[in-house]
């Protein structure tokens, strides 16, 4: 009699899969055994999966309202449902469910027959599940009207939030109503669109354990008069990861320095919208690892200076499509000792600083390095990478952004990957190639793949990628 894995151990390896979004393999498990189906079927239907199965759990009162309003949807199956899908969702996607509704009529019928159909969803939903996650980015405009908050059994469902991904625009009954029953949510995500909804600061000021943040500001007006920053600046300081995005206009800084448990600062702006953060030039955040820029940067003498106070606890900095200088590559390596991934850009054809970073940067195991038009030589690179690379590096990631063009050869590439080979201990490369917008990277160039394809059989390569963005 073959052994049989317990439940939780079962549990466990479908998690893993689901993590990886291996949805194929889960279906397969589905059909092994009943024990199998059991705990597979709880991990897919964390998230709404079939709708005519959900047609199917409704309860009697609201088929009937179905029925009444003349609307016909077959069940999956003949058969009465195996599982009480409904218990098992833990995530809800509001989009996910207009989709879903949407795909079950073969034809396009009236607004009001997709609400009641909605609305009856919704009061299932209310009344049976306890959500951990929440997403509200609904493009049907029906959707996003239906007041579910308000339904009987909304307290229970919704008081153990801990996830929270929405735009600005829903309606402020949304907000206001899940600001009196959820004040512990970890993790919020808020699209700021033109419309703000009145409730949005309630919700964000009702906080008491938030621990990830993000706010995306889109299409929205000048955020610095307005009163969502004193909402979030009036937050318990209990937030270990903060990331805000800027469209042109930025959004005030000054605040983050409330926040001295940070662990992980993102930032998006243009160079000309670090608002305020010459104010936190001087702060010091002890707890801070994960420091990242994408598409500017404040002015340099300010980041020069968080990064004397900040730099030796940092174990990643990524400075994406910025304006990086020599002095600024030198700061990193005098403040940041202790990093493991670094990603920068070296301008004018100046790889100096590679040099005194690959030597002083001993922790270092990951770079990314970006390269426009004809600002870095890729042979001289790729040979300071093989000698001067710090024992437990194993990742280097090339992008090549707008307009590039590689002039590395076969020959060239090969002679990076035999230093390789030749180091002692040698250890294997994860070597990611990113290309972007109307560019030509190494992997375009004629022999370079087979040199790539030979050295992973060899083992020197572990991991290769070649990706568009």
């Amino acid at each position: 009699m073959p052994c049989q894995l317990p439940a939780d151990c079962l549990n466990e390896i479908f998690e893993y899969l689901e993590d990886f979004e291996d949805k194929v393999t889960l279906y397969s498990c589905l059909l092994v055994n009943r024990l199998w189906c059991e705990v597979s079927v709880e991990i897919l239907w964390k998230s709404i999966w079939n709708c005519r199965t959900l047609i199917a759990c409704l309860p009697i009162e609201s088929k009937e309202i179905l029925l009444k309003n003349e609307i016909i949807i077959s069940p999956p199956t003949s058969k009465p449902p195996l599982f009480n899908y409904i218990t098992f969702i833990k995530v809800l996607q509001i989009n996910k469910i207009g989709e879903e509704i949407n795909n079950v009529f073969e034809d396009d019928p009236p607004a009001l027959t997709r609400v009641v159909v909605a609305q009856e969803i919704f009061k299932m939903f209310m009344n049976k599940i306890s959500l951990k996650k929440l997403n509200f980015y609904s493009s049907a405009s029906y959707i996003k009207y239906i007041p579910f908050t308000s339904y009987p059994g909304a307290i229970d469902c919704l008081k153990n939030l801990a996830e929270l991904n929405c735009n600005s625009n829903i309606h402020s009954v949304f907000f206001h109503q899940l600001s009196k029953i959820c004040h512990n949510i970890q993790s919020l995500n808020i699209g700021l669109l033109k419309f703000i909804s009145n409730g949005v600061t309630d919700l964000i000021s009702v906080q008491r354990n938030l621990k990830y943040l993000s706010i995306i500001k889109s299409r929205c007006e000048d955020l610095t008069d307005m009163i969502i920053i004193p909402s979030i600046a009036g937050l318990p300081n209990t937030l270990i990861k903060l990331s805000l995005y800027g469209d042109e206009c930025g959004i005030p800084l000054s605040f983050i320095a409330h926040f001295s448990n940070l662990q992980e600062l993102i930032l998006a702006f243009d160079d000309c919208n670090y608002l305020g953060f010459e104010k936190l030039r001087g702060v010091i955040f002890p707890k801070l690892h994960i420091l990242k820029f994408k598409y500017g940067l404040p002015k340099h003498e300010y980041l020069t200076k968080f990064l004397e106070n900040n730099g030796v606890n940092l174990e990643r900095l990524e400075l994406k499509y910025c304006n990086v200088n020599h002095s600024l590559n030198l700061a990193i390596v005098k403040s940041c000792p202790n990093l493991k991934s670094l990603g920068t850009i070296f301008s004018d054809n100046e790889l100096g600083p590679l040099k005194v970073i690959l030597n002083h940067c001993k922790q270092l195991e990951s770079i990314r390095v970006e390269c426009y038009d004809d600002c870095f030589n890729e042979r001289e690179l790729l040979e300071m990478v093989a000698k001067y690379s710090p024992k437990g590096f194993h990742e280097l990631k090339l992008y090549y952004g707008y307009g590039a063009h590689s002039e590395l050869f076969p020959k060239e590439l090969d002679s990076f990957f035999t230093s390789l080979a030749n180091r002692i201990p040698q250890k294997s490369l994860s070597f990611i190639i990113i290309n972007g917008y109307k560019t030509k990277s190494l992997v375009f160039k004629e022999g370079n793949m087979e040199v790539i394809e030979k050295y992973i059989k060899l083992g020197v390569i572990k991991k290769f990628e070649s990706t568009i963005k």
